[in-house]
């Protein structure tokens, strides 16, 4: 564990684990959760000797709870401090959710020899919010009554996400676990209210359309078609088009936390992507 302080003095907090000469395998993680919502994934990489690495997003986990800086350029500069003062080289970079805006962002900009590939698993990319070039996308009042929900009670409204859509826990014959419930709430009550509200606006308005065109690594697009959070149709199929070197793998009926909920059938799948 450490923490890299950024250009404007931010301290962003990270784990590192595995070996040093190992190729290393990049986490960034969903709203408003911390790395820790890649426990999972980075033992199992671990297991299969790469080194693994989570940074909390600036305001988000164990991150200085800065003032201003939330918005994606911002973000993926955090990120490339962090590879630089690692001095990570060819490496993965897998994000989930907001992460994956996060990787397309920091990818497309990323210097030469640091990507060797990366991964966007239900992904905001390319644009979330519905608008005459984005007719599919979801109305900004959806992304208003996240604020408002935020405002009003943050800590119920980090116990309804999780129960319900996240996980896909609101679907008949779903297999509940509160200890999922529990630890998506202890990883948003972590983080800074102001940096969560302000996230909102990054993970939905911005739009990386022309950060998936300049990405000339393989990237594998991950999604699951009961995605409740990141609609499919909307997202993944639409990254693809974009990128130059880009593989969509669909997940029948899985939902947008399929990382935590279907792990064995996931894990494999990005493990067989990277040592292609």
């Amino acid at each position: 564990m450490g923490t890299v302080t950024t250009q404007d003095g931010t301290g962003i907090f990270y784990k590192d684990w595995g070996p040093r000469d190992a190729q290393p395998v990049v986490f960034h993680h969903g709203w408003p959760l911390s790395g820790d919502d890649w426990d999972n994934q980075m033992l199992f990489f671990l297991e299969h000797g790469y080194r693994v690495i989570a940074h909390d997003r600036r305001g988000h986990g164990r991150s200085d709870q800065s003032a201003g800086g939330h918005e994606m350029d911002t973000y993926a500069a955090d990120v490339a401090a962090v590879t630089d003062a690692l001095d990570l080289r060819d490496a993965v970079h897998i994000g989930h959710s907001t992460g994956g805006g996060e990787v397309a962002r920091y990818v497309a900009r990323a210097k030469p020899g640091r990507v060797a590939k990366a991964v966007l698993v239900g992904a905001v990319p390319p644009i979330m919010v519905k608008s005459d070039a984005n007719p599919g996308g979801l109305p900004i009042e959806v992304f208003d009554g996240f604020r408002a929900s935020l405002v009003a009670n943050r800590a119920q409204f980090y116990v309804d996400v999780p129960a319900g859509p996240f996980y896909g826990f609101n679907r008949p014959g779903a297999q509940v676990s509160q200890g999922v419930i529990d630890n998506w709430w202890r990883q948003g009550m972590t983080g800074a209210a102001n940096a969560h509200y302000h996230c909102i606006k990054a993970f939905s308005e911005t739009d990386f359309t022309e950060d998936l065109k300049q990405i000339e690594v393989p990237v594998l697009v991950a999604h699951g078609t009961d995605d409740q959070i990141v609609p499919y149709e909307d997202s993944a199929p639409l990254s693809v088009e974009l990128l130059r070197n880009g593989r969509l793998q669909s997940y029948e009926g899985l939902p947008h936390g399929m990382l935590t909920t279907h792990p064995e059938v996931l894990n494999p799948d990005l493990l067989a992507f990277v040592k292609e």
